[in-house]
């Protein structure tokens, strides 16, 4: 966990330009500039854990890469553990691992045995060391029996848990994580989950996640990054972000018979009803089990489940306040 207050990662002002050419006549093409980050800046310390969140074309993946150095910045100033990302790109390899959840980053007719070679290689890693992060990673991602199945054989849980696998290898002090948990069945996010948790708690990985689950969000992270439009919209507690834009999670409720709607319990309200399900949306900030006890009291219950608000959903809420 973070120990320090100095920031490992430091963004200041950060921008990014891109020029467009449109084509608007048979012959004649326009170009104009797309700023597709636009001023943002935040902070995070060694061994933090913060989710780096926003809808689709926020400018979320433009930002990453430019931590990563794959981008140039048009503008404003970027540290990542010391060193400018861009201009130290050989010395920052070494020290950041990358995992894109829609893309791997592992030989797709190899075995995981033999890319993970590869990568020893590539990053220069001692055996011993090697070994060790493999077998450590092997063990708690549960990948034991699957080393030597090529990637293409492999679901798409076991995949991405072998994606992980190959960016910590060389024990990178910085772990980006694009939608990490992506299609993955609840077995296995959970163990991504319990596997990162873990991974912060003894390493001290400093950590940024970007993902559409809120679930992800508040398993893992205590601070919350959230842009839109390039511009940052807020940094703090996954709390805060909630009261901010109001966000109300749902409780569908699945009874015996149908009935009316269900009402009179305070700061939920009926916004569906089907048969005998209903959909109750309450306050994300609050408890669900208030709510759950008293409906299980008073209603012939036969299940429930509570679904997380839509992060798009959220911020279009924070606009509208």
């Amino acid at each position: 966990m973070p120990t320090t207050d100095e920031a490992f990662i430091d963004v200041t002002d950060l921008t990014k330009t891109f020029r467009v050419r449109r084509r608007t006549g048979w012959l004649r093409r326009t170009t104009s500039e797309v700023r597709a980050v636009d001023g943002v800046s935040f902070r995070l310390r060694r061994g933090e854990m913060a989710g780096f969140i926003g809808p689709n074309g926020a400018g979320k993946s433009t930002t990453i890469k430019m931590l990563t150095g794959i981008l140039t910045p048009s503008g404003g100033r970027l540290r990542v553990a010391g060193t400018d990302p861009w201009r130290e790109r050989t010395r920052l390899v070494r020290r950041i691992g990358v995992v894109f959840g829609q893309r791997t980053t592992l030989w797709w007719d190899l075995p995981l045995r033999d890319s993970y070679r590869l990568v020893r290689r590539m990053y220069r890693i001692p055996r011993d060391r090697f070994e060790e992060n493999l077998a450590r990673c092997v063990e708690l991602l549960e990948l034991d029996g699957l080393l030597d199945v090529p990637v293409r054989q492999l679901s798409l849980g076991q995949r991405m848990r072998g994606d992980i696998t190959a960016a910590l290898l060389h024990d990178p002090d910085v772990l980006y994580l694009d939608e990490p948990t992506i299609g993955l069945d609840v077995l296995s996010k959970a163990r991504v989950r319990e596997f990162l948790l873990r991974l912060n708690a003894e390493r001290g990985t400093t950590v940024l996640l970007t993902t559409h689950d809120l679930s992800d969000i508040e398993y893992l992270c205590e601070r919350v990054v959230v842009i839109d439009h390039g511009r940052l919209l807020y940094d703090g507690a996954l709390a805060g972000l909630h009261e901010a834009g109001r966000s109300e999670r749902t409780l569908v409720v699945d009874l015996e018979r149908e009935l009316p709607p269900i009402e009179g319990i305070p700061g939920a309200r009926t916004v569906r009803t089907q048969g005998p399900r209903q959909w109750l949306a309450f306050p994300a900030s609050a408890s669900a089990a208030p709510l759950v006890a008293r409906i299980a009291a008073d209603y012939p219950l036969v299940d429930l489940s509570v679904r997380e608000p839509d992060i798009e959903d959220v911020i279009a809420r924070m606009y509208g306040g």
